[in-house]
């Protein structure tokens, strides 16, 4: 039995009540929230690990509880439930930190294939590689964290540091789309635009820039038609020593 904590956001009570009985069954251990604020509040206790979150809710609306989530606490994996399958709505999701999403209606299969995808904290990286260097800072994989100082230091999501760890471990070649799709949503890319990838690779750029605004070699670059790979300066780190390989 997994000792796995989920928080449920959703207003619709037959919604609600599916959602929540399906991962219970799957052995899961769900609270339920009617609507924003108390969405809110039970997504930042403590021992929570993934939220699921409607965007039309009462009091607060999805992407404002997504917002002020990401600001307390902005690693904690959400997955978006939501009627509005526009590519701006869900565009708009993933750039405010949103680990991936489902559209309405959705089947049972694929929404606990998505679950279990975000919750895995490993996707095929190798055990020694737990961070690598770009220039004076230095990612910690295992904490997802990125330090450029005592002082200056920034969190990656769950999603990011998945992308990022296998690139880094498959830093002599370069990965298509579909294949960090599989890697890390798990689920062979099935229902999930390649577009979701480039929102994450965008953010994760921008988290390794150094915030003093000094020039810092690009981390993750783009292939032409092939995908995306380590930049020459992104070097693993060596589990044993905490030196580049």
């Amino acid at each position: 039995m997994t000792t796995t904590r989920i928080v449920v956001v959703e207003d619709e009570p037959a919604i609600r009540r599916g959602v929540c009985d399906l991962l219970r069954a799957s052995g899961f251990h769900v609270t339920e929230a009617p609507d924003g604020a108390r969405g809110l509040e039970e997504a930042v206790r403590v021992g929570v690990d993934l939220v699921l979150l409607d965007l039309l809710l009462p009091k607060k609306d999805g992407l404002e509880v997504l917002a002020e989530l990401r600001k307390i606490r902005p690693t904690l994996p959400v997955i978006i439930l939501t009627a509005r399958g526009t590519e701006d709505d869900r565009v708009r999701g993933l750039k405010m930190g949103a680990d991936d999403y489902v559209v309405k209606p959705f089947s049972a299969r694929e929404l606990l294939a998505r679950v279990e995808a975000v919750l895995r904290r490993s996707v095929d990286r190798p055990a020694e590689v737990t961070g690598a260097k770009l220039c004076h800072a230095t990612i910690d994989f295992q904490r997802r964290e990125v330090r450029w100082s005592e002082q200056e230091r920034g969190e990656l999501s769950e999603t990011e540091t998945a992308i990022l760890s296998f690139l880094v471990a498959q830093r002599t070649r370069a990965v298509s789309r579909e294949e960090l799709l599989t890697r890390v949503w798990g689920i062979g890319g099935e229902g999930v635009e390649t577009r979701t990838i480039d929102m994450h690779v965008a953010r994760l750029r921008a988290k390794l820039r150094d915030p003093s605004g000094k020039d810092t070699p690009e981390a993750i670059l783009t292939v032409r038609a092939q995908g995306y790979m380590a930049g020459p300066d992104l070097m693993p780190m060596d589990s044993a020593n905490g030196k580049k390989k």
